[in-house]
């Protein structure tokens, strides 16, 4: 049977992860180089831009025990 699932954690090898952290390093360098410092939209900006990878990151790490679990109802 765990054969059948795949091994996840290969989130770095994902398009739309590498487009995050390309959003995270522009939106970081914006807020740092343009926005005064204190500013609370800095820390809103560049929480949302972490946000977008770490969404990706817990996916894929859910993935295999979703499988699991499928796996298991049909068995």
């Amino acid at each position: 049977m765990e054969k059948l699932i795949r091994h996840s954690g290969n989130y770095r090898k994902l398009l739309s992860y590498q487009k995050t952290e390309v959003i995270f390093e522009m939106t970081y360098y914006f807020c740092h180089t343009y926005l005064k410092k204190g500013d609370r939209t800095i820390d809103q900006m560049v929480q949302t831009a972490r946000s977008g990878k770490q969404n990706i990151i817990e996916v894929c790490a859910a993935s295999a025990t979703l499988t699991k679990t499928e796996i298991a109802n049909y068995v």
